[in-house]
């Protein structure tokens, strides 16, 4: 049965093998000119330079703030960026006290992420996916650090996909010593043939082909088959089923696609020509400056100068014969101006493909909180598609995944995160960019029907509870913080009684009949 299987998942592996093979050549484009500090698809031994081709840093610095700046935009260090709130399928009654009790469970999933190493590895996800891809594989750590995070380089992953178009397959190449199999995969089940690799090759090293595959066999839940082969036995040493949203330990995200293609095409391929460009002018302005400052010359053959003994240092003295004009210098040809302002205009076509023009310079402090505010608007509007695709792809099944895990370990117990039951709310920097265009909205409507109709018009077509209720959540205000709505019916009936009260205690005015409820007739 084993063998079987082993034999279809290699034939599927070589399929997407040759599927990942086109875009290779894409992206080690990307990686030369772009990333040389990666290793790509091609063969580099360790320590060798990688950065021949590369004369301008523009496109170099620019991939390090895009994945900097996305992830203040998306997964901010030390924040929240991600709520836990009550699905659909959870009755309006019971909603405030659910969300009280998730509130605390996002509190303590973000002390676990702060604790672990996930800002580092998806800061290296977030540079991945300046090509297009990243993978981010989530797996159970120990008792200090519960949930472990890894970026896979793209070069060590193939993805496929399933019938609804979503990553549903992804193979890890790894190379791994022999003596450590066994504290990597614990469970492994090794053959007498990788028992003596261990036992007699210990620093050698093995090529497996680590495969998680959804399982479709069951429509009303997901299914993961997690498996372990042996490249050099072509067996297969470990597999288990998982079940559960968040079971899958890979994540891949895009961060856009074309229609038909598995591979993300990210901000740096629509940059590329501008970085090759880039490149060349500078090359070729070296290459225009070592001419101007060694100089190019030219002299009469006369018989008298020899070109082969010649020695151009200060002080030479250089013989010429008469009646001829020597030695002399050739100006040298091309434009400074014109390549520089070449130059010009391709750095700034690159820092605008890479976004990082959004938000000024770095270097100097903003003019105010508007400022800022407003241009991560702007960001939010420029990179809204691949904004969503990232809140579906990354965001919501890391944290799924996180839960899976916590809730495994018995750490914490919670519904299911499935968006019926429990839902992940964003509340990053992007997100609340987004969400500041609803309150503006929102204000400019009263604005309006308040010239317009007076605030009568308001008190009678608008709730001032649920419209506060409604604005804390677009601020992102946690729920602990908003009394439930048995608290607040509570206060708002001691507030009519106590007004109640004023108003009996207040004596008549001459000519007016007293109360007679205050009179107590």
């Amino acid at each position: 049965m084993h063998e079987k299987t082993v034999e279809l998942m290699l034939q599927r592996y070589e399929k997407a093998l040759s599927v990942r093979r086109e875009f290779e050549e894409l992206y080690d484009e990307i990686f030369e000119y772009c990333l040389p500090q990666r290793q790509g698809f091609k063969n580099y031994s360790a320590g060798q330079r990688r950065d021949d081709k590369i004369f301008d840093e523009t496109a170099v610095v620019g991939i390090q703030e895009f994945a900097s700046r996305l992830q203040a935009g998306l997964t901010p260090n030390f924040a929240r960026w991600a709520d836990f709130v009550t699905g659909s399928e959870v009755p309006e009654n019971e909603r405030d006290d659910v969300n009280n009790s998730l509130d605390d469970v996002t509190e303590y999933v973000f002390e676990i992420l702060q604790t672990s190493n996930f800002a580092q590895e998806i800061h290296e996800c977030f540079i991945d996916l300046a090509l297009g891809t990243a993978v981010l594989c989530v797996m159970e750590g120990d008792a200090v650090n519960p949930v472990r995070f890894q970026s896979i380089p793209l070069p060590h992953v193939v993805l496929d996909t399933g019938p609804d178009g979503k990553v549903d397959h992804v193979y890890r190449e790894r190379m791994i010593k022999n003596e450590d199999i066994l504290v990597s995969y614990p469970k492994a089940e090794l053959s007498p043939n990788i028992l003596e690799r261990i036992s007699n090759y210990p620093q050698a090293s093995t090529k497996i082909l680590e495969i998680s595959c959804k399982l479709y066999d069951d429509i009303n839940e997901e299914k993961y088959s997690y498996m372990i082969i042996d490249m050099a036995d072509k067996k297969m040493i470990m597999q288990e089923t998982y079940k559960g949203v968040g079971a899958n330990p890979f994540i891949a995200f895009r961060w856009s696609k074309a229609s038909g293609e598995i591979y993300g095409r990210g901000p740096a391929i629509n940059a590329l020509s501008a970085i090759k460009t880039c490149n060349l002018t500078i090359e070729l302005i070296l290459e225009n400056a070592q001419m101007a400052i060694s100089g190019i010359y030219q002299i009469d053959d006369d018989g008298v100068i020899n070109v082969d003994t010649i020695n151009l240092v200060p002080g030479t003295v250089i013989p010429k014969a008469p009646n001829t004009q020597g030695l002399q210098p050739v100006r040298a040809a091309g434009s400074f101006d014109v390549a520089n302002l070449i130059l010009n205009d391709m750095r700034n076509n690159i820092k605008r493909a890479l976004y990082n023009d959004m938000l000024g310079d770095p270097n100097k402090t903003p003019a105010s909180a508007t400022e800022v505010a407003e241009r991560m608007a702007d960001l939010s509007r420029k990179i809204g598609s691949a904004f969503g695709r990232l809140q579906a792809e990354m965001v919501q099944p890391v944290l799924q995944r996180v839960i899976y895990i916590l809730k495994k370990q018995g750490r914490i117990e919670m519904p299911t995160v499935n968006g019926r039951e429990v839902k992940i709310r964003s509340v990053s920097p992007l997100a609340q960019a987004q969400s500041n265009q609803d309150i503006v909205s929102l204000n400019r409507f009263l604005q309006t029907v308040g010239n317009t109709f007076g605030p009568e018009m308001l008190n009678i077509l608008i709730s001032s509870e649920q419209t506060a209720v409604y604005l804390a959540k677009k601020f992102g205000i946690p729920d602990s913080l908003i009394r439930d709505l048995d608290e607040r019916q509570e206060i708002v009936r001691m507030a009519q009684q106590m007004q109640m009260q004023q108003q009996q205690m207040i004596p008549p005015q001459e000519g007016e009949e007293p109360d007679a409820t205050a009179l107590g007739g």
